[in-house]
């Protein structure tokens, strides 16, 4: 007799690499918020992943946060230059 949810197939199918989904998990936000930080973090944990992706799978998870990690930098670094070659930043407190 079997208990309730336990099944065989389900023990036995193969998980997704968890550097992989972190590295998709770091690319997407990355892409609005702090890109300088969440970009090289999901390179780094896309390189990883894809290392260990032949074992545990996740291979395009991998690949896709590389690149979103790379299009995070390239994003933040094109919008250093627009910034410098614009003046900068003003703040302006009050009237």
């Amino acid at each position: 007799m079997t208990s309730y949810g336990s099944s065989s197939a389900a023990s036995s199918r193969s998980r997704t690499n968890g550097l992989a989904i972190a590295s998709l998990c770091c690319g997407i936000p990355g892409l609005l918020i702090l890109p300088i930080v969440l970009g090289p973090l999901a390179i780094i944990f896309g390189a990883v992943g894809l290392r260990q992706s032949g074992a545990k799978g996740g291979g395009g998870m991998a690949k896709a946060g590389i690149i979103l990690g790379i299009a995070d930098l390239v994003l933040m670094g094109i919008l250093i230059a627009v910034s410098a070659s614009s003046g900068g930043f003003t703040w302006s407190v009050g009237g």
